[in-house]
């Protein structure tokens, strides 16, 4: 199996693409240990390696992301044969433990065929921009013409995560869907 690192965006994440599937059409953010003990043996076993401080887990690549302080080529020399060995199990990435329910601001009130227009932009157009880059980008609610994301990954942090956000998904929106009005990351 060979396995490419890729620089991110931000400096302390690195983009590790697998040439395979781990999760189809979908991806799932593990910001700290405890999130990944009940979901997903694959980055429970990564988080045994010194330095590493999350995880995310795209449909065919991982993003780790360390501390300010860790140092790159010692946290590689134990991602590898981590991955080595839990791809030869064969186990799951992800298991089927709780998720959490996510409560979308402005649910209530918001047009449905707005929001649907708005998630379809942001699937079509950002989403496979942002996966480019180690992370994920998840529609959260919209409300008072503010649409709210998540930032997910190597994007979480990132310190031009904001420009994207302010300069290209905002400006996108706004263009196709003029009741928006601001775009803002959760």
């Amino acid at each position: 199996m060979t396995i490419r690192t890729e620089r991110t965006p931000n400096p302390n994440s690195l983009k590790y693409n697998l040439g395979r599937v781990l999760i189809p059409g979908g991806s799932a953010n593990f910001p700290a240990v405890e999130t990944a003990e009940k979901r997903s043996p694959l980055a429970k076993k990564l988080f045994t390696v010194k330095g590493v401080s999350a995880v995310f887990l795209g449909s065919d690549f991982i993003t780790i992301t360390k501390g300010d302080d860790e140092d790159w080529a010692e946290i590689n020399e134990g991602i590898a044969p981590v991955l080595e060995a839990f791809f030869e199990s064969g186990e799951a990435a992800l298991t089927g433990g709780e998720t959490a329910q996510i409560q979308e601001i402005g649910a209530d009130t918001a047009d449905p065929e707005l929001v649907e227009r708005i998630k379809q932009l942001i699937d079509e157009k950002v989403r496979p921009a942002v996966a480019q880059d180690g992370g994920d980008i998840e529609y959260r609610g919209f409300k008072d013409g503010v649409v709210y994301l998540e930032m997910k990954g190597a994007c979480s942090g990132c310190p031009s995560s904001t420009i994207t956000l302010k300069q290209g998904v905002e400006g996108m929106l706004m263009h196709y869907c003029p009741e928006v009005t601001s775009v803002e990351a959760l």
